[in-house]
């Protein structure tokens, strides 16, 4: 018999507040233009027609390889999810449902997976689905030199493989892993064929091969991909509308850095969808009759900055307390974001069940701030009138990364840079290209960071948290950029990690929240942001439960 599907709804610790009731992340096909923000829109009545293309514009920085195994961000899994499958999924509730993998097993001692495949799935180049398949993906993940860093670190505890036939793969792991299938969930560990990993990885990136309803088949680079419908397809995953090939005949995959082109290229007609939709567009959008807005948060962590607690000034947290306490970052979200995100208190994202809130941590109080500043021996201040401690100005060196940092973000962080100032503090906001930007996270040139990192379910606190994150992965990336080193709660993220004892695993993870958030290691901001505007004509989209990446599969155009 199959292992029971992982389950999110144990409710967090009644002596802590818990988040507020949530939407998920995608639920219902779209339709209808809404008023209010919504995760979706009731289905049309009007029978879906096949053919016709369908423009995306995305205004996320464009991928630099197409293979989400190569690195790993968000940009790769937006346009992956149209032509990658993954083993397991997740439905509007947060419960595993079969994909690629039929079925799954587990042993009584956690360490031996076995998932049997779909029948009768092959590549769109014609390779067979099998568990060779599978075992060809694990190892191009854990292959360093594939330069994985989201995968890489989501199978960091899968020692091995094997092919117990044809339709059956085995994972043998060196510690029980209660968020494997969700990590599997995830677009990042997408299956592609054995046959085109064998290509170079430059030809690989350029276009990846795997069972989705769309195909790769050109990429004009600065410009647009262009997925043309997989006529052959035969997998869709449980939660589908419909079964057979897409309805849509192509996707053009555009790229418009700048939010107001996009914006008035969908009130043209130019494009069909957006993303990265703006706080004053989606203001507009609602207004209007010929938009749906989606709102579609990500799972994982919440947006937050994070406070490098590996060196000065943050190794000491009545610093970072008070650079907290400096922050007033409500009246920023409120005036900036125009009822487009609330503010968060969490580590968590507000669709993840077991996250907590503790609103009483993060008050805008500069008294307070003053006074942890003065105890810390940060009492003196100079001709500008910063902080300074045996002659050092009180300096938070703040890159920002502009292909991940919407025009409202960097204004929040301007915001927060002038009421620190009042406190003594010398923000240093510096513009990046995302190139940049995380040379200067490898680097260590960093005191503050906002840093996107998306994962299905609360395991991903122990990727951004525990110590292990602070050794980077082949690719070069860490994630925990806070740089917290806390034996207790390396211990509490491990251990929630490996039961699957659901309030054994509630109670660690409200533990270790505690712990980070007590710690004053990041400053939460609001849900990391997923806002798309469609035109009405797009009939049957929605955002995929997973990691919220729109899905076209049973999309159709009512034109």
């Amino acid at each position: 018999m199959p292992r029971p599907a992982l389950v999110r709804s144990v409710p967090p610790l009644s002596t802590r507040r818990p988040l507020g009731v949530a939407l998920a992340a995608g639920v219902t096909v779209l339709g209808l233009a809404l008023t209010g923000c919504t995760s979706a829109a009731p289905q049309a009545s009007s029978t879906p027609t096949a053919g016709g293309t369908l423009t995306y514009a995305s205004g996320d920085a464009e991928p630099t390889c197409l293979d989400p195994h190569v690195g790993g961000n968000y940009p790769q899994a937006l346009v992956s999810t149209q032509y990658l499958e993954s083993l397991v999924s997740l439905d509007s509730e947060g419960t595993v449902i079969p994909w690629l993998a039929d079925s799954w097993t587990v042993s009584d001692d956690g360490l031996t997976w076995e998932f049997t495949l779909r029948d009768g799935v092959t590549f769109s180049d014609g390779t067979p689905l099998d568990a060779a398949a599978v075992q060809a993906n694990i190892a191009h993940l854990q292959d360093p030199a594939t330069g994985s860093s989201t995968g890489y670190l989501a199978l960091a505890k899968v020692t091995g493989t094997e092919a117990v036939s044809d339709s059956v793969v085995r994972l043998t792991l060196a510690q029980p892993d209660g968020a494997l299938l969700e990590s599997l969930s995830q677009p990042w560990l997408g299956i592609e064929s054995p046959t085109a990993l064998e290509r170079s990885q430059d030809d690989n990136c350029a276009a990846p091969v795997g069972t989705g309803p769309f195909v790769v088949d050109s990429w004009v680079k600065q410009n647009a991909i262009t997925l043309v419908r997989n006529d052959d397809y035969t997998s869709p995953p449980a939660d589908a509308e419909h079964d057979g090939p897409a309805y849509l005949e192509k996707i053009v995959w555009r790229f418009i850095p700048d939010s107001a082109s996009r914006y008035a290229a969908l009130q043209a007609g130019e494009v069909d969808v957006i993303d990265n939709a703006q706080p004053d567009t989606i203001a507009q959008a609602e207004q209007s009759d010929s938009i749906v807005h989606l709102d579609a948060p990500r799972p994982g962590a919440s947006n937050r900055i994070e406070l490098n607690s590996g060196k000065t000034p943050f190794n000491d947290a009545a610093v970072r307390e008070a650079f907290i306490r400096s922050a007033n970052v409500d009246d920023a979200v409120a005036s900036l974001f125009q009822g487009s995100a609330e503010r968060s208190y969490s580590a968590l994202s507000s669709v993840e069940p077991l996250g907590i809130s503790r609103p009483e941590l993060f008050d805008y109080d500069p008294a307070a701030a003053a006074t942890l500043l003065d105890d810390a021996g940060w009492s003196e201040k100079d001709a500008d009138g910063y902080r300074t401690k045996d002659g050092v100005r009180l300096t938070v060196v703040f890159p920002v990364s502009t292909n991940q940092s919407i025009p409202a973000e960097q204004s929040l962080f301007e915001q927060i840079q002038a009421t620190a100032k009042a406190t003594g503090f010398d923000v240093q906001l510096t513009k990046l290209d995302l190139s940049s930007w995380y040379t200067a996270l490898g680097s260590n040139a960093y005191d503050a960071v906002s840093a996107p990192y998306t994962k299905v379910g609360p395991d991903v606190l122990r990727i951004l948290f525990h110590s292990d994150g602070i050794t980077p992965a082949p690719s070069g990336y860490f994630a925990n950029h806070a740089q917290v080193n806390d034996p207790e709660l390396d211990s509490l993220l491990t251990l929630a990690d490996q039961t699957n004892d659901a309030d054994e695993r509630s109670a660690l993870y409200a533990d270790a929240q505690d712990l980070i958030l007590e710690g004053f290691y990041i400053l939460p901001l609001y849900d990391q942001q997923n806002h798309f505007l469609l035109g009405t004509a797009v009939q049957g989209a929605r955002a995929l439960p997973t990691v919220s990446t729109p899905t076209f599969y049973d999309a159709w155009l009512n034109r």
